[in-house]
């Protein structure tokens, strides 16, 4: 390996220790409590070295964010060969809770924690890749419909309905509102219930 090469990957593996220590403080502390500073502590750098990488913190939770939707769009990959519009909504719905359950940090930083939101909101194109991994879910939708599999014809309200159903299901299992129930039972019982909501929609939608 050369020596420009060898500086990059330095660069690389630098970047993802910054990264890792920022998500795990934000998830922590909060967004608004974590300074540079206290990142810089956590890895035994000074505060120079992470604005070598990153311009704010606000710059750091953009890469958490935008590491995460990628690793979500990589998870629906598979569904996407399926054939049948109606069987790829279902496995997509079923992708998004493994990778939920995978990936609970990211999606946390993703979906559920307020400050991001707020803090992102500096991006022009923070919203590249979420865009992206709803622009998945319109498609299937869209072919749904194109099959005749739903008579509604606003893909991307039908698509908002499934995704909130789905995602309600899934922050109630990461956020241990599913506790009265028996730990074996959860998942079983998070998948029966999306089964019955899809089922439901393709007869009434």
């Amino acid at each position: 390996m050369g020596i420009v090469e060898r500086k990059e990957r330095e660069k690389e593996e630098m970047r993802k220790l910054i990264l890792e220590a920022a998500q795990k403080l934000f998830l922590e502390n909060g967004f608004e409590k974590v300074s540079i500073r206290n990142i810089a502590d956590a890895i035994e750098y000074s505060p120079a070295t992470i604005y070598l990488y990153f311009k704010d913190k606000n710059e750091l939770l953009y890469g958490i964010h935008n590491i995460g939707f990628h690793k979500m769009i990589q998870e629906f990959q598979p569904a996407l060969s399926l054939a049948d519009p109606f069987d790829r909504l279902v496995e997509m719905g079923r992708r998004y809770f493994r990778f939920a359950f995978e990936n609970p940090e990211h999606f946390d930083l993703m979906f559920i924690m307020n400050a991001p939101m707020d803090a992102l909101a500096c991006r022009d194109d923070i919203w590249d890749e979420g865009r992206a991994a709803f622009g998945l879910l319109v498609k299937c939708v869209q072919d749904c419909m194109n099959a005749g599999v739903f008579k509604y014809q606003d893909a991307e309200v039908a698509a908002m309905m499934i995704w909130s159903a789905v995602h309600g299901y899934t922050a109630l299992f990461l956020r241990k509102r599913l506790d009265m129930f028996e730990e074996s039972r959860r998942k079983e019982l998070m998948e029966d219930a999306f089964t019955l909501f899809i089922e439901t929609i393709r007869k009434g939608l």
